[in-house]
């Protein structure tokens, strides 16, 4: 594997390109350096007439565990928050917006800000045995895009953001998260062979697919949603609540924060 942050393979026979997350030792967790390179590969992509599809998929054991909590400060006020917020969003748009099909291909964890990216692909598939959730809700945290109420039955959105559970690609077929799990070793073919019929259907047909499909949320208020949670989730983070628990972060190790955020749910999960 490369040492690039974003791994760009582009299809022998077909007009698609795999990105592949390339922080395996950090579970591809999502810092400025790999959310750069994330973004000028699908900028690249669009721009590249040979590429009708992308596919997203993760290098190690991870799609990506979400945003990076290591070597940051964030025990920010309410409007740094919102700048922050707003930043990922920007990034998140990009991709939902982008007039290429683009294919999340989900082979390990997809947490909390990688779960978002996933729901902002076109479409995913998972391992049977990969695990999503929202987990940083149990940090007083919250989604950068809130995507899973345009995803998923409200009751299954609830569940997973009241209480941070992480399921299986299995379940997460069961309730439509992703479009279809597999067993690991089944994943790369399978979304490979879902690339291809889309970079052999008439280019026109998707791009303006997409754009109706897209304009459909826009007019139901996915655009306003994402709005009122990035105030929202500001507020949250801003609180004396939300500070304590970045504070906990600031002065424990990764480990040590997570074994604390874990703790009261031991006995249930």
């Amino acid at each position: 594997m490369s040492d690039k942050l974003v791994v760009w393979e582009k299809d022998h026979q077909d007009a698609f390109v795999t990105l592949t997350l390339n922080r395996p030792d950090k579970m591809n967790a999502m810092n400025q350096g790999l959310g750069d390179a994330l973004e000028d590969a699908i900028v690249r992509a669009v721009k590249d007439p040979d590429v009708r599809a992308v596919i997203i998929t993760g290098a190690g054991r991870a799609f990506t565990s979400g945003f990076d909590l290591g070597g940051e400060d964030f025990e920010l006020d309410t409007e740094g928050w919102r700048e922050d917020i707003g930043a990922n969003m920007r990034r998140m748009q990009l991709i939902r917006e982008s007039p290429l099909p683009i294919i999340a291909a989900v082979n390990g964890y997809a947490l909390a800000g990688g779960l978002e990216l996933m729901m902002c692909c076109d479409l995913a598939i998972a391992a049977e045995d990969a695990l999503l959730g929202e987990p940083e809700v149990r940090h007083v945290s919250a989604p950068p895009t809130l995507m899973l109420p345009w995803t998923v039955p409200m009751q299954h959105a609830r569940h997973l953001m009241y209480t941070g559970d992480l399921i299986t690609g299995r379940e997460a077929e069961r309730i439509h998260l992703v479009y279809k799990a597999v067993p690991l070793d089944q994943l790369k073919a399978e979304s490979e062979k879902l690339a291809r019929k889309c970079a052999r259907m008439p280019g026109a047909s998707i791009k303006f697919a997409k754009a109706a499909l897209n304009h459909q949320q826009e007019t139901s208020g996915l655009g306003s949603s994402w709005t009122y949670n990035r105030e929202t989730t500001a507020i949250l983070h801003g609180s004396d609540e939300g500070r304590h628990w970045m504070r906990l972060l600031k002065d424990h190790t990764l480990k040590e924060f997570l074994t604390i955020r874990e703790k009261p749910f031991k006995d249930l999960d």
